[in-house]
């Protein structure tokens, strides 16, 4: 499985792992002749992995399986280029997967069924790049038919205006920040999204999700001062009768410990720049530390509060544990918090992570 560490793969991950989502998303954005063959109900992520480490830099593994209204299945492929320019060999990497996915089904002694490869672009590049694979051979035409030939599907989300994103609340948000997150006007931009934010909020489940967007926009940009994100938060639960108060209010509360947290990093980003320049190194180092140590205090707070809500447990619950883990752990385990069905699931995926930082202690 590939390790998401880039913030806009793990953000384009987290939406599209939801099947309304990405339902949303293939009735709205599929060519309409193709729409009308799927039966999109039918539509399920499929759990294995294609990836082997050579492709994990290239793909966010993401894979869905959807039935044909005339009974066969058929896979969609969902991948997400996450790099700020356009990708030349884009088409090879994509038949690279597709033959490990055909390789899969000759193994389980299924039939050739056809992948479709959807590429969602968010780059400030335009995207030159040729949408089928032949395009990559510079060959007379009486050699044409001896190489492979197929299209992937392009998503350049700067060729949409905001009025033609469509779908439901969380994916037109979700489309509007990649649109967005990399571009200087970004905060401007995210301040218009206040009234679809504000609809989010008012769903249960939307409301879970404005963790999943705050946290993108805090660690995804620099293009938003850290008083322009506190506003945003605030007046995001300003009007409106949420089905959550209580964690409304809390949110209230972490989107300005996440501003502060952001503040933070953009500030020792600075002062490490400056003491790079200056030689001081030791200068460097305490400021690094300084930071990480803030953004865990931030995160554990996040947490303790947000399964104290939803478990109906202590606060301290889990410090054991979270006296053993790092910052990044405790991101992963806020991300499953959202996720996970039970109380005893989440225990078992912090016992994972307790056991992981145990045996490596243990390595070092």
């Amino acid at each position: 499985m590939t390790d998401l560490r880039n913030p806009h793969d793990r953000f384009f991950k987290a939406l599209f792992s939801q099947q309304a989502a990405a339902r949303d998303f293939l009735y709205h954005y599929l060519p309409a002749e193709v729409v009308s063959l799927l039966d999109l109900t039918s539509l399920h992520i499929h759990k294995d992995s294609f990836i082997d480490p050579e492709l994990q830099e290239h793909f966010s593994d993401l894979l869905y399986q959807v039935t044909l209204y005339s009974g066969h299945d058929l896979y969609i492929y969902l991948l997400f280029e996450h790099k700020s320019y356009p990708e030349p060999e884009i088409a090879f990497q994509l038949l690279r997967y597709q033959v490990r996915i055909w390789e899969q089904d000759r193994k389980q002694g299924r039939p050739f069924r056809p992948v479709l490869p959807l590429v969602l672009y968010h780059g400030r590049q335009t995207w030159t790049v040729p949408l089928d694979f032949a395009a990559l051979f510079d060959l007379p035409d009486a050699l044409s038919r001896y190489v492979p030939t197929f299209e992937y599907q392009l998503y350049d989300l700067s060729r949409y205006s905001d009025e033609e994103i469509r779908g439901e609340v969380i994916l037109r948000v979700s489309l509007l920040l990649l649109k967005y997150i990399l571009h200087d006007e970004f905060g401007q931009q995210f301040r218009g999204m206040v009234g679809l934010l504000q609809t989010l909020g008012q769903q249960v489940t939307g409301l879970e999700y404005l963790h999943t967007i705050l946290r993108y926009v805090a660690g995804g940009t620099e293009k938003i001062e850290r008083h322009e994100f506190i506003e945003v938060v605030q007046a995001i639960f300003e009007t409106g009768d949420n089905p959550m108060p209580t964690l409304a209010e809390q949110w209230k509360q972490e989107g300005e410990a996440i501003g502060l947290e952001k503040g933070e990093a953009i500030g020792l980003k600075k002062g490490i720049e400056q003491g790079r320049e200056e030689g001081i190194e030791q200068g460097r180092e305490e400021g690094r530390e300084e930071g990480l140590e803030q953004g865990r205090e931030a995160t554990l707070k996040l947490l303790r509060r947000f399964l104290a809500q939803r478990f109906a447990v202590s606060l301290d619950h889990f410090d054991a544990a979270w006296a053993v883990l790092d910052l990044a752990a405790l991101d992963r385990l806020s991300e499953v918090a959202f996720t996970t069905g039970s109380l005893a699931e989440f225990e078992a995926q912090v016992q994972a992570e307790v056991e992981a930082t145990d045996d490596h202690s243990t390595d070092d």
